[in-house]
């Protein structure tokens, strides 16, 4: 699906623009949106709304044919609620409602005239970004590895969005297109099977990104861990024949003397949960634990699109958890990079033994801040549930402005987040008898004693961690990866570029 900007004014108006279709808006208390009234000469949309063919209930909709008031060959009413100032609840469901009854229409071309621009408490960017991400999660289908397609979005291949032609729109149309574009990478990623997509996937992945937007790639292997003394990482391999990838990206668009920011991606390709092996029921959707690293490739891809002016590096921890006789037992002790003995008491908590050691690799980049992001413990959902990230950092003032920037982006892409706590109390649950740390707490906060696991390995720098157990994709009817969290990632790095 194509987007565009479609600037109205005296000359060009909405009533002569000629389209498939026209999308505009009307309100319960029987009023009419300006683009509706533009195309109300002769009454029709009024009569409409009289009869109760709509109501204007936010997220209904009414295709009309042929109205003497307008150039295109429909017009599609579409509810906004009963307040004539906009609500971005109201707007988002009409934008909901406008792509999927756009997709029963058989049209060429559309052009969206809702009040963008009216949002009580938002800007249009926001309401660019959310038609765009709309639109594009219309079309997109799951059906790669099919021998038979899913029928194709049948709407129209063209949307026109009208709002002003100014620079700050065209550059918030750019932004949520190439924001989209890396939310499709990371869903494709994420539904891949795993026997295709493997860690030399991933690795192989990013090489074509680098050679696409200019990226540095580096991938480590198995010989190059065991130099660095990864441990803890190359603890969790033991039990797969797939080889372990360590992936590095370096996207260099700031100055050259400024810290990157460092996003870490967990690349659990598939997780048994090794010898302590999960339930069969649902294991299916353990492709997914891939998703901390589907969403750093993806936010690469959106950044590389964009030319963003930041130095950015994103690390992938990519690899098995399988069980066998070389697998890692409950009970072994490994030492991490940084040098931290670390008791096993669960081989199915291993997404921490992997970013550990990725998180110690991140030092030598001097970083400004990192942010890892996994798949992490199905206690962030017992806690949060599929709506919100959980978001964890230190209790300091690097700690808290980082995680106030990522709840802000998350609050203005609708990609949200919750803070978490960590601290001492919860590192207490991790003290072992036999090493430095054990890689599950007590009973109680399993969330919070994870993160606070990854903390002891991130404390040469602003560090914030962001577990997607619960956002990253969906089960069910509607299984599959949701692309998240790619719009809060990539609009925090913007907010960082400046």
């Amino acid at each position: 699906m194509d987007f565009s900007i479609k600037a109205l004014d005296a000359k060009n108006t909405i009533a002569s623009a000629k389209s498939g279709c026209v999308v505009v808006g009307v309100f319960e208390n029987k009023k009419l949106s300006k683009a509706a009234k533009a195309l109300d000469g002769a009454g029709e949309i009024t009569a409409a709304l009289k009869s109760g063919d709509i109501t204007g209930k936010a997220g209904t909709t009414l295709l009309l044919r042929g109205l003497k008031g307008a150039a295109a060959d429909r017009v599609l009413l579409v509810g906004l609620g009963a307040e004539e100032t906009v609500s971005e609840k109201a707007i988002g469901s009409a934008i909901n409602a406008a792509i999927k009854a756009l997709g029963t229409v058989a049209a060429t071309d559309a052009i969206i005239a809702l009040p963008l621009e009216e949002v009580k408490g938002r800007d249009a960017n926001w309401a660019i970004r959310s038609v765009v991400l709309a639109g594009r999660d219309a079309v997109y289908r799951t059906d790669a590895q099919k021998s038979k397609k899913d029928p194709a979005w049948a709407g129209p291949k063209k949307l026109a969005l009208a709002v002003a032609n100014n620079a700050g729109n065209k550059l918030s149309l750019s932004q949520a297109v190439a924001t989209a574009n890396g939310m499709e990478l990371t869903k494709e990623l994420g539904n891949l099977s795993a026997n295709v997509c493997t860690p030399t996937y991933l690795a192989n992945v990013a090489k074509k990104l680098g050679k696409d937007f200019g990226f540095e790639v580096e991938i480590l292997d198995r010989k190059q861990m065991e130099a660095l003394k990864m441990g803890s990482f190359l603890s969790v391999t033991n039990g797969s024949e797939q080889a372990p990838k360590f992936i590095v990206l370096k996207h260099k668009g700031g100055k050259a003397k400024d810290a990157p920011t460092v996003l870490v991606g967990k690349g659990i390709t598939f997780d048994t949960g090794g010898i302590s092996i999960k339930a069969g029921p649902g294991m299916d959707e353990m492709k997914y634990d891939m998703c901390g690293a589907g969403s750093v490739l993806g936010t690469f891809r959106a950044i590389g699109e964009m030319g963003l002016k930041s130095n950015v590096v994103g690390i992938v921890a990519a690899c098995e958890n399988m069980p066998s006789g070389r697998a890692t037992k409950p009970g072994d002790i490994v030492t991490s990079m940084n040098g931290l003995t670390i008791e096993i008491l669960n081989t199915d908590a291993e997404g921490r033994l992997i970013l550990c050691d990725a998180l110690t690799y991140a030092e030598r980049f001097n970083p400004a801040a990192v942010i890892d992001v996994a798949t992490l413990t199905g206690a962030c959902i017992v806690a949060l549930g599929h709506h919100n990230s959980g978001v964890f950092a230190r209790d300091d003032d690097a700690g808290n402005a980082l995680v106030d920037a990522l709840m802000a982006s998350g609050k203005a892409t609708g990609d949200t987040a919750w803070r978490l706590p960590i601290g001492e109390q919860y590192n207490e649950q991790l003290k072992s008898n036999f090493a430095d740390l054990a890689n599950i707490g007590t009973p109680g906060g399993a969330s919070c004693t994870a993160a606070a696991f990854l903390e002891n390995f991130t404390r040469k720098y602003p560090w914030a961690h962001v577990d997607i157990a619960g956002t990253a994709w969906k089960s069910g009817a509607a299984k599959g990866a949701t692309g998240r969290p790619v719009p809060m990632l990539t609009n925090f790095l913007i907010g960082r570029a400046g």
